[in-house]
């Protein structure tokens, strides 16, 4: 992404709902997995490292980020291991594997998915987990996914093939922010319509933003116990095979 748009999540992704209430869901699923207490995380693609913090409550944290510019702001957290990198062929901690490796809105950025997540499959301990999120619909492309550098939106069929192509056990998928689906995505095809190019990381006004994080995060009581038909992203949990 370019430098404007990492300077702009730095000063969001502790506030702004959309990152507030994802890391409480993602947080939901983690507890799920009961981790080793000595657990080893990696993050792919941490960005200005607004999830090292939720990660680091469950073990060691490692993340890996191409961007320089994000790369420093992660790293000045001081909440774990940051280090340059890119998929599939410049995976850092050569001497490491993990027990959870999360790749949180990044594999819509790679060019080559299913070979990314096969070179990640080796830095998977036998027992470990991956998760992804990313986002959905190519119907719902606008021109924030052109700013973000977005290569594709996904079907959650379309996920599971990739994740299944690349040696993984698929062991929960879902659409997931589906309340606020009907919202999102009729201020997307309004701006499509009418050929506007607004920013969707603006931060709302306090009540309002609010209003949204409790919406979107009631969705963590029901992650991973019901199939959410659809909406604007996707959540898979897998295993090597």
């Amino acid at each position: 992404m370019d430098a404007q748009m990492y300077q702009q999540m730095m000063e969001l992704q502790d506030k702004h709902w959309w990152f507030v209430a994802r890391r409480l869901i993602i947080e939901q699923v983690i507890q799920t997995l009961k981790l080793p207490e000595s657990a080893e995380i990696f993050e792919v693609g941490c960005g200005t490292g607004g999830n090292l913090e939720m990660l680091a409550r469950y073990g060691e944290v490692y993340g890996m980020e191409l961007d320089e510019t994000a790369r420093l702001f992660a790293s000045d957290l001081k909440l774990g291991k940051i280090q340059p990198g890119c998929l599939p062929d410049d995976i850092p901690f050569p001497d490491k594997t993990f027990d959870l490796i999360v790749l949180l809105d990044v594999l819509e950025h790679l060019e080559d998915d299913t070979g990314s997540l096969q070179a990640l499959s080796k830095k998977l301990k036998p027992s470990g987990w991956l998760l992804i999120t990313v986002p959905a619909y190519p119907w719902l492309w606008t021109r924030q996914d052109e700013l973000l550098h977005h290569k594709r939106r996904y079907l959650r069929r379309n996920l599971q093939q990739v994740v299944r192509c690349a040696g993984y056990c698929l062991h929960f998928s879902s659409y997931f922010n589906f309340f606020l689906f009907p919202l999102i995505t009729g201020g997307r095809l309004l701006l499509t319509l009418f050929n506007k190019n607004e920013d969707e990381l603006v931060m709302p006004p306090t009540l309002m933003n609010q209003l949204l994080i409790n919406v979107f995060a009631f969705e963590r009581h029901l992650i991973r116990r019901l199939f959410l038909p659809f909406g604007v992203s996707i959540m898979l949990l897998a295993q090597r095979n």
